[in-house]
């Protein structure tokens, strides 16, 4: 990988060990990356809300379809109107990543916010359960005035809500779509520029960073597992499914799969050159399928080229004793490394 390895925590190593494409992975789990076999289990059924982690219930309802719609508007309208601003101080770079890179989007694209609304996106506060709560009664009750100056279009649904309970609703959907947003970018953009190592320094690397993104999507795609849970709808489909199996869909190891990809353990940017739509790569799910993609999607890469730009237009290096790094066992697939910017 160009100079730089990973060192998986071991249950991913046990998983990218396995030969087979339908396995147990426990009593009540059966892991698939088969190709045809996730489609059609993708396709079996509708996701449920609970499967989602921006749209599971909130406040003690479901998120209704016209709410999500009008979240992943307004969060569309903020990165683009975020990525036209000047980047904040590149200092915000250094240090550990992807927490680093996290803190910098979060305050690129949301700092303008009035209190206490910004605080909905400080990683300080959302490690911490009971400064969360806090910060949500106080958004609930007041959530600034329009006199505070400019509001990211997110805070005005929270503004905008019609009742209390909408209010909180509006308030888990923001906090949910910044955290969901940052953290995937950010692993994204950290994933590559440790993939590329010593070649990110060279300028063919640095004019084509899309390829670069894709090519990370496919070796360390941060969104690594898709959780189904079990029942009849998918017994049919493969006799190791039983009704009471839940099932869990690996991209990971999909992307790896010698049946489907050439040199797959390669990194090779390359291979993405003239591809119109990679989304359309057969046994390729960066963002998953069809009915049950990311909300997203279609954010992730421009944003994580940026943030790539700004990193490389102030001489970001990574500082890391060794050539190798940890990915540890979370819900997002990201390398831990140490960073700094230059002067």
């Amino acid at each position: 990988m160009r100079g730089h390895s990973v060192v998986y925590a071991p249950r991913i190593q046990d998983l990218l060990a396995r030969e087979e494409k339908v396995f147990r992975i426990d009593a009540t789990t059966v892991g698939v990356s088969d190709c045809d076999l996730i489609a059609e289990i993708v396709a079996a059924r509708p996701v449920l809300s609970t499967e989602r982690s921006v749209y599971k219930p909130a406040a003690g309802a479901d998120i209704h379809h016209d709410s999500a719609t009008r979240t992943i508007r307004a969060l569309g309208q903020d990165v683009m109107a975020g990525i036209r601003t000047p980047p904040p101080p590149a200092r915000g770079l250094s240090g550990a990543w992807p927490y680093a890179a996290t803190s910098y989007l979060r305050q690129w694209l949301f700092s303008s916010d009035p209190l206490p609304v910004s605080l909905l996106s400080k990683r300080g506060v959302t490690r911490s359960d009971t400064l969360s709560r806090i910060v949500d009664r106080a958004v609930t009750v007041w959530p600034g005035s329009d006199a505070e100056g400019r509001r990211t279009a997110l805070a005005e649904l929270i503004s905008s809500a019609s009742d209390t309970r909408d209010r909180r609703q509006a308030i888990a959907m923001y906090r949910r779509a910044t955290a969901t947003l940052c953290d995937g970018v950010a692993a994204l953009a950290g994933n590559a520029l440790w993939l590329m190592g010593p070649a990110r320094e060279q300028e063919g690397a640095r004019n084509d960073l899309t390829t670069v993104l894709w090519e990370t999507l496919r070796l360390l795609p941060p969104a690594w597992m898709l959780f189904r849970k079990g029942g009849d709808a998918y017994t049919e489909l493969h006799p190791e499914i039983r009704p009471e199996d839940n099932v869990a869909l690996f991209p990971l190891l999909m992307h790896r799969h010698p049946d489907y990809w050439s040199d797959p353990m390669e990194f090779r940017p390359e291979r993405w050159a003239g591809v119109a739509d990679p989304e359309k790569t057969p046994a390729f799910m960066p963002f998953g399928f069809d009915g049950a993609r990311c909300w997203a999607k279609h954010l992730i890469v421009p944003l994580a080229e940026r943030l790539l730009t700004v990193a490389f237009d102030n001489r970001l290096v990574i500082r890391s004793p060794q050539q190798e790094t940890h990915v540890p066992l979370r819900s997002l697939l990201s390398v831990r490394f140490e960073a700094e910017a230059g002067a």
